[in-house]
């Protein structure tokens, strides 16, 4: 078994705090769009961008038994509301869907890494490491979804929540060959950003399961 130094949360770049708080605005701005496109109140895209932007997060801090980020650092919020407030005075013209999928998919490949890194920080093994870094990026968008009355994610088949799991997988696996944290970080963002970008670009999905008779 390849040898791997369980982190201390301290250990995560300084960087990745900001990173963190990047992801937070992309995904808060997709849950606060969804809202405004159906007319709804300003206080209907608040909730839904705080709910998009702090989901996966939340549920994996649970999950890992660590602080719960956005409770005791007030900048996550903070950046939820604001980017829900922006997105609510701005016309809609300014926000395209086409430039807000290449702003989620820089969110999901980071967001991916830094769940994992946060997972394998607080000791949690490498396979369910992995899994956190997929619900951190991930599961804000299914609540979204499931609160505007949309198909889920997980029922797509775009490469979406498999661009998060390469991201994530990735840098797992570097870290435990021993490469060092941030240059596993930047390899195995970029390796989930690259496949997203990719679907996104040539509609590249999964195939649908057929019933075999």
């Amino acid at each position: 078994m390849l040898p791997v130094t369980i982190l201390s949360p301290d250990v995560l770049p300084a960087a990745a705090r900001w990173l963190d708080l990047a992801g937070l605005a992309v995904f808060a701005a997709s849950g606060a769009l969804a809202a405004a496109k159906r007319g709804q109140t300003v206080v209907t895209a608040i909730f839904f961008g705080l709910i998009t932007g702090v989901g996966g997060g939340t549920v994996r801090d649970l999950l890992i038994d660590a602080p719960v980020f956005w409770v005791h650092d007030a900048r996550a919020a903070s950046m939820c509301l604001i980017v829900a407030l922006v997105i609510w005075i701005t016309p809609e013209r300014w926000w395209r869907d086409e430039a807000l999928g290449w702003f989620d998919a820089i969110g999901l490949a980071a967001y991916a890494v830094f769940g994992a890194a946060k997972a394998l920080g607080y000791g949690v093994p490498p396979v369910p490491a992995v899994l956190m870094g997929v619900m951190s990026a991930c599961f804000g968008g299914i609540i979204r979804d499931v609160l505007a009355g949309e198909p889920s994610i997980l029922m797509r088949p775009e490469l979406y929540v498999t661009a998060a799991a390469l991201a994530a997988a990735s840098y797992v696996g570097l870290v435990l060959l021993g490469v060092p944290i941030s240059w596993s970080a930047v390899v195995a963002a970029s390796a989930g950003f690259s496949l997203r970008a990719a679907a996104i670009r040539f509609h590249l999905a999964l195939p649908a399961y057929r019933v075999r008779r």
